[in-house]
């Protein structure tokens, strides 16, 4: 590999791109949005607004022109939120090749379609004539640990087994460790409802409660969260791995947690439009994903009673003391 375009320069964006350049035998380039990045990128080595104190490697250059950053690339680390991929892949579609591995990093589904982020891309893509190759990596990674080097473990999944083995050997390193997986759905759908059940250990910190709590909504998420996988043809051990339980339990427990976090102001007593504006751009992928969550488990009827809750939370400002109080009154049922 010698020329990686990354798109999207948010703080995970930017992480992966650290972790890159780290490896000192690619030319990266960094797509941001925002002139503000690129200038800071350009002129200080740092995202100052989105991933401050971290030195950028000189392999690493940012741009705001798509075609630049897509020239020669072999790989495409696609990192945007869920909500502007299918834009961006629309004008971006044009530069790929069949030939372009692109590494879809977003966690997240579209509203609306109820597609995984990869199933955007390809629906994109065949647009143009060809079926794009495509992977999607997961696993617990909160961008500040990964952008310092902390030893992080995540999974690559793709049909295309040397597409997964080029992404592990262009992101592996003594501090960077990339497993491979051929189970997309599984790792997708993990890596995006996870965010959902992050909200709702949040809304239980925000009010107070104990470990017990906590403990017992990660274990019933993850049950729901497998069911669904499941049921959309994913299979049962990958939530036993990183993109499964590693990631939900990283998420539901880590201070650093966008999702955890927007949960811990509803528990405050927060209104979420209050929240959102409070977070100056940076996304919680969680809120757009619980209502395409629920769509999609109701295609499926397959029953996620916190998911439902969290809906209920996010988008009919339902009180989480009554959406609790429904949860532990429901009917009395076996584990398993």
């Amino acid at each position: 590999m010698s020329r990686i375009a990354v798109i999207g320069a948010g703080a995970w964006g930017t992480a992966l791109a650290i972790a890159l350049g780290r490896q000192g035998t690619h030319t990266i380039r960094l797509w941001a949005n925002e002139t503000e990045v690129v200038e800071s990128v350009g002129q200080r080595r740092v995202n100052e607004r989105f991933l401050p104190g971290f030195k950028l490697p000189e392999s690493i250059e940012a741009t705001r022109d798509l075609s630049a950053a897509l020239e020669g690339a072999e790989m495409v680390v696609s990192v945007m939120p869920s909500q502007h991929c299918r834009s961006l892949f629309e004008q971006m579609a044009g530069a790929l090749r069949p030939e372009t591995m692109i590494v879809s990093c977003t966690k997240g589904l579209e509203n609306g379609t109820l597609l995984r982020m990869s199933e955007v891309i390809g629906d994109v893509v065949r647009g143009c004539g060809f079926t794009p190759r495509v992977g999607a990596l997961s696993g617990p990674s909160f961008a500040k640990e990964v952008a310092r080097g902390d030893p992080t473990a995540v999974t690559v999944a793709s049909a295309d087994s040397e597409l997964a083995r080029a992404v592990q050997q262009a992101l592996n390193s003594s501090r960077f460790r990339v497993y491979t997986n051929d189970d997309v759905i599984g790792v997708e759908l993990g890596g995006a409802l996870k965010n959902i059940i992050a909200i709702a250990a949040g809304v239980c910190d925000g009010l107070e409660l104990g470990h017990n709590s906590v403990a017992a909504l990660i274990t019933r998420g993850l049950a729901e969260i497998a069911r669904l996988v499941v049921a959309c043809g994913g299979r049962l051990d990958t939530m036993a791995g990183l993109a499964g339980l590693g990631d939900l339990v990283l998420t539901c427990t880590g201070d650093l947690s966008r999702n955890r976090s927007v949960g811990v102001e509803l528990g405050n007593g927060r209104k979420l439009p209050d929240i959102i504006a409070g977070m100056h751009g940076a996304v919680a992928e969680g809120v757009f994903t619980t209502k395409a969550a629920v769509g999609l488990a109701r295609t499926k009827n397959v029953e996620m009673p916190i998911t439902e809750q969290m809906f209920a939370i996010l988008e009919k400002g339902k009180s989480p003391q009554e959406a609790i109080e429904d949860l532990m009154k429901r009917a009395a049922r076996a584990e398993s």
